[in-house]
């Protein structure tokens, strides 16, 4: 367990460190700031919008404002390059989930919180990253929390780093160790181990 716990810290964050370099030098999209818009769900609502399009610039205009992502919407976001880019969609919360044996426990006054996320690699390279350095949760006074070392019983978590071909996708947990009386708020998460400009952002509860 130690030896896991520690080869995966050590990737995490060796790999965040060289995309903090390439960063330096990259030229970031002009896309940036908080995106809490989520992907239309089903073609039926693509068709809707082609029509409202059609039905002149009134139509456009009184367009309603698209509601806050939530838990099981996709948030399409885009890296320092532009050829990484992922739809990113927050699964699951698992809360006061339980370690994944017995040595595996939250500090004293804590709890796990277990978030699933899907990552679909949609630019024309792969995604190859460490999720755990790219989420993070927010509780109702704004204060945020980063991902814990640790696996729980609520499922398998992301590889360290996840490697995802063009056009796939993969699927894992990222824990987090908050108060236990953490009022939890939102959910973020940004490509290239949180450092790229855009951040996707889903209301919780």
């Amino acid at each position: 367990m130690a030896v896991t716990t520690t080869a995966r810290r050590s990737a995490a964050f060796l790999l965040g460190a060289s995309l903090l370099v390439l960063g330096a030098t990259a030229c970031g999209p002009s896309d940036s700031g908080v995106s809490t818009e989520a992907k239309p769900s089903t073609p039926a609502s693509a068709a809707g919008a082609a029509a409202g399009a059609g039905a002149g610039a009134g139509a456009a205009e009184s367009k309603p404002a698209a509601a806050a992502a939530k838990v099981g919407d996709t948030i399409a976001l885009k890296g320092m390059e532009k050829s990484n880019t992922a739809d990113v969609t927050l699964v699951k919360v698992v809360d006061n989930a339980e370690g994944e044996d017995e040595f595996t426990k939250p500090a004293d006054g804590k709890r796990f919180v277990a978030v699933q996320f899907r990552i679909k690699a949609t630019g024309s390279k792969a995604y190859s990253d460490a999720p755990m350095n790219s989420a993070k949760l927010l509780d109702a006074q704004g204060q945020a929390f980063g991902t814990a070392i640790a696996d729980t019983k609520a499922g398998p978590s992301f590889q360290v780093p996840a490697n995802i071909a063009p056009g796939e996708s993969a699927l894992g947990f990222l824990t987090f160790e908050v108060p236990k009386d953490a009022v939890l708020a939102k959910a973020q998460f940004s490509l290239d181990s949180g450092i790229a400009d855009q951040t996707g952002q889903w209301k919780l509860g």
